[in-house]
C-alpha cells in the first residue's frame, strides 16, 4: 500500500525499513486499474447518506462551500487506489474515501486525470484545489523541495494522512530470478514509475550494487507501462506501493502474470495535498477524515479493497518523514 508510491516519493536516502511478512499474504486480499479529462461520475454527493443536512459544511472556505466542488487532481492509473473501471468511471480507494468525505462536507470531489509528476504544479497553480492520488507524504514535498536535486522548486503543501503504504518488488509469476531484497536487483533490470519512492529506492540501490552488477532502471509515466513492460519480458522486476503490486498480482492475465517477492519496505503514509495557503480547506478535510474513520464508513471502504493492513486510527497533517 505506498509510494504512487510511496505513490510516491520521498529522497533517495531514505530509510529502508522492513514493514512485515504481509506482502505475499496481501495479494491475496484485494478484489477490485494521463491525460488531462475531468471525470465527474465519481463525484460525491452533498449531504448526508440519509439526506440530511452535511454536518461538517460550515468547515469549509465559503468559496469552495458556494461552489459546492471539490477539484482533485489525480493520476487515475494506479489500481487498486484510482483508476477507471470497465465503464469509464473513476473507482478506488482514494474515490471512495473522497465520496464519504464529500457527504460529510457537503460538496462534490471531482477527479481530473493527471499525470502523477504535475500533480503538485497543478495545485500550485490552482488548477486543482487537492492532490489525492496515492500520494507519499515526506518532508520534501511539504518543503517544495525537489528530491533528487535539493532545490526548492514551490512553496510546499501541507498534507492530510489517510493511509499507510509500504514498496514492494513484482516479478513475473514463477520466475523470479532469486529476487527477493532490494540488493538482489544487482545486476539486474527493474522497471518504475518516474518520481516515485519505487524509482527512488532503485536509485538509491544502484549506487551500492558492487561494480559490474549494475542496476539497470527504466521510468514510466505510469505503473500501467511498466508492468507492461515487465510482462513482456523487457525487465527482470518491477517496483510500487504495495497495494497496487499485489492488486497487479491478484488481477493482471486472472493472477497468472506476476508475484510479489519479499517483503514491504519504505512505510510511509499516503496524504492529500492541500497548498500551505489554504488551512481552512485543509482543517475541514481532516474533520471529515476523522468523521467517517469514527462513524466507521472509512473501514468500510478500506475493507472493500482489501488494505485493512494500511488502515489509520485518526487523521494526522503532516505526519512523513
Amino acid at each position: 500500500m505506498t509510494a504512487r508510491s510511496t505513490r510516491r516519493t520521498t529522497t533517495a536516502q531514505s530509510r529502508i525499513a522492513a514493514v512485515g511478512a504481509v506482502a505475499v499474504a496481501g495479494a491475496l486480499l484485494l478484489t477490485g486499474c494521463g491525460d488531462q479529462t475531468k471525470d465527474k461520475d465519481n463525484s460525491s454527493s452533498s449531504g448526508t447518506a440519509d439526506g440530511g443536512a452535511a454536518p461538517l459544511a460550515d468547515k469549509l472556505p465559503a468559496a469552495v462551500r458556494d461552489k459546492g466542488v471539490v477539484k482533485v487532481g489525480s493520476d487515475i492509473a494506479y489500481a487498486p487506489v484510482e483508476f477507471k473501471d470497465d465503464s469509464g468511471k473513476t473507482v478506488g480507494i482514494d474515490p471512495d474515501l473522497a465520496d464519504a468525505m464529500g457527504k460529510q462536507l457537503g460538496v462534490k470531489f471531482e477527479f481530473e486525470n493527471g499525470t502523477f509528476d504535475t500533480l503538485l504544479t497543478g495545485l500550485r497553480s490552482k488548477r486543482y484545489d487537492i492532490a489525492m492520488s496515492a500520494m507519499t507524504d515526506t518532508k520534501d514535498r511539504q518543503e517544495g523541495v525537489d528530491a533528487d536535486t535539493g532545490k526548492k522548486v514551490g512553496e510546499g503543501v501541507d498534507f492530510i494522512d489517510y493511509f499507510t503504504a509500504g514498496v514492494s518488488i513484482y516479478t513475473k509469476q514463477g520466475d523470479d530470478q532469486g529476487i527477493k531484497t532490494w540488493d538482489d536487483l544487482c545486476g539486474k533490470k527493474v522497471v518504475v514509475q518516474r518520481n516515485t519512492v519505487s524509482n527512488d529506492l532503485a536509485k538509491a540501490q544502484a549506487k551500492k550494487c558492487p561494480a559490474g552488477e549494475k542496476l539497470s532502471i527504466e521510468a514510466f509515466d505510469n505503473d500501467q507501462q511498466a508492468q507492461t513492460r515487465l510482462r513482456a519480458g523487457g525487465a527482470d522486476a518491477g517496483s510500487s506501493d504495495f497495494p497496487v503490486a499485489a492488486y497487479a498480482a491478484k488481477t493482471s492475465g486472472g493472477g497468472k502474470d506476476f508475484e510479489i517477492v519479499g517483503e514491504q519496505v519504505e512505510a510511509a503514509p499516503y496524504g492529500i495535498a492541500v497548498a500551505k495557503s489554504n488551512t481552512e480547506l485543509r482543517d475541514a478535510l481532516k474533520a471529515a477524515l476523522d468523521a467517517i474513520i469514527e462513524n466507521g464508513e472509512y473501514d468500510k471502504i478500506i475493507a472493500k479493497w482489501g488494505v485493512e493492513a494500511g488502515a489509520v486510527k485518526e487523521a494526522t497533517i503532516n505526519g512523513g518523514k
